[in-house]
């Protein structure tokens, strides 16, 4: 993907795929910190051996915000347009597979439907994986951006 300035810089089907990130045991213990959510599946090694995980694993909400983050690797404006207004939503996030501690995450991403707004703005829809080293999708999610029409 090339940099964008406006909505009609997108194309239906560009993909993007990031570099990947390692997930750490830091990075869990930051993030119960930081939310409060201290689960002992995240926490709690003899705990979580006792699951069918058979092992700690990643906040859900973790892996969506580091894995999501990563498109920004890409260069801001090429995931938002110098146009960009606000995100506009994210719609049927689903967790379908744990992410570990040592997992390599990485995002992959597809324009799906461009929406146009109004004579000034336009929705930019994408369909996003963020998969571990294995390639197996972790969590699957739609996004929707809000930007800048080209001025006629």
């Amino acid at each position: 993907m090339r940099p964008k300035d406006f909505f009609e810089d997108f194309q239906v089907g560009e993909r993007l795929i990031t570099p990947g990130r390692t997930i750490t045991e830091t990075d869990l213990v930051l993030f119960a910190a930081f939310t409060g959510d201290w689960h002992p599946l995240h926490t709690d090694a003899e705990y979580a051996k006792r699951t069918i995980f058979k092992e700690r694993i990643a906040h859900g909400m973790l892996g969506l915000v580091v894995g999501s983050a990563l498109a920004f690797r890409m260069g801001y404006d090429v995931v938002l347009p110098k146009s960009f207004i606000a995100f506009y939503g994210m719609d049927r996030v689903r967790f379908t597979a744990p992410i570990k501690i040592g997992d390599t995450i990485h995002l992959e991403s597809e324009v799906a439907e461009l929406r146009e707004k109004n004579e000034s703005m336009g929705i930019v829809i994408s369909h996003n994986e963020i998969k571990n080293q294995r390639g197996e999708t972790c969590i699957s999610y739609t996004t929707r951006i809000l930007c800048g029409r080209r001025p006629a």
